[in-house]
């Protein structure tokens, strides 16, 4: 195993940074990937208040996502660092090496009043990257030392890693875990969520969680028009996610921002030619489905998961649950909530 490592600090400002060390690896699992390593100079990020998200503090250690979901609308923010929305996306990630040091020094501010913290809200931080840097273990220890309240929203498995720094955060302050499955397809998971653990995988990581006792929704998203929401497949999904254990599901159509919509089109018209014209209609007025139709979507599932024990008033119900996005909303480019 080699790294092939390059300083290089022209566009260190653009990343936000001192210094970038751009890298690459030999193995198969990161072949074709480039990593920008950045000492940032700041990782709690304020969420504008015109984004109507539940949440107003956000932890990203990185900015890229290898999981490849070719819906993922934080695509758009890669332009900001002059890359690629596309495969730049996918391949050229950015990692915040300091983002442990950094978060303590923050929360051990005499200005920070230990506000929710949440993360996974721009790129997933459990995607494969984190396999080889693991940031996330020095971010939890200073989260549970400070017992400041947080979130994760994940669909990487390497969350298991740290169940154990989780479930001890757990016993100090408030902590939501959920797990991001959009549907149980097999064939669509692997053309729309090439680099991500399968649905199966990921169902197993809110198994393990409630067989420790530590309570896991599922955000349930996308569901992806006439590919993903058929009544079979609704229930099939729900179905499996309550078997699994989860304590609750939230259903999130997909919508298509700048950036992930030409990327989306792209691989729409490679590989469902004749759902084009379908989607150009649907989503004519803009990014997001038509609201008769989310709110269709939203119906079905919440049927399903009272039938299946889950929700306020199923005997799985939880009051701790992770923030999640008003699907209605419309958020600023900037602070974007990425639907894994």
């Amino acid at each position: 195993m080699r790294w092939d490592r390059l300083v290089d600090n022209s566009d260190a400002a653009l990343f936000g940074a001192d210094e970038v060390v751009t890298r690459t690896f030999d193995t198969p699992e990161f072949r074709g990937i480039t990593f920008h390593e950045v000492r940032a100079r700041s990782i709690v990020n304020r969420v504008p208040g015109a984004s109507r998200m539940p949440f107003e503090w956000t932890v990203n250690p990185y900015r890229g996502c290898t999981h490849a979901c070719v819906y993922c609308f934080a695509r758009k923010t890669h332009s900001y660092l002059d890359l690629d929305t596309g495969i730049g996306f996918d391949s050229q990630i950015v990692v915040k090496v300091n983002a442990p040091e950094l978060l303590r020094g923050q929360l051990g501010s005499r200005r920070w009043q230990g506000a929710h913290i949440a993360m996974g809200t721009n790129v997933d931080c459990y995607q494969r990257a984190e396999g080889r840097y693991r940031l996330m273990p020095g971010i939890l220890e200073a989260l549970r030392d400070h017992a400041n309240p947080f979130s994760i929203l994940t669909k990487g498995t390497l969350i298991l890693r740290d169940q154990e720094l989780i479930r001890q955060a757990a016993e100090v302050t408030e902590v939501g875990i959920s797990v991001s499955v959009g549907f149980t397809d097999g064939e669509l998971w692997r053309t729309v969520e090439p680099g991500t653990p399968s649905p199966e995988r990921r169902l197993d990581v809110v198994r393990t969680f409630a067989g420790h006792g530590i309570d896991v929704g599922v955000l349930m998203a996308p569901v992806i028009p006439f590919l993903g929401d058929r009544p079979e497949q609704l229930r099939a999904t729900v179905r499996a996610i309550a078997e699994a254990g989860a304590t609750s599901v939230t259903p999130l159509v997909l919508h298509l921002r700048p950036g992930a919509r030409e990327w989306f089109l792209a691989w729409l018209h490679r590989h469902h030619p004749g759902l084009v014209g379908r989607y150009e209609r649907m989503y004519a007025a803009g990014a997001y489905a038509p609201t008769w139709y989310q709110r269709r979507i939203t119906r079905q599932v919440h049927e399903l998961a009272a039938e299946f024990g889950m929700g306020p008033s199923g005997r799985k119900a939880s009051h701790r649950r992770i923030p999640v996005p008003d699907h209605h909303a419309r958020v600023p480019e900037a602070e974007q909530l990425t639907l894994l």
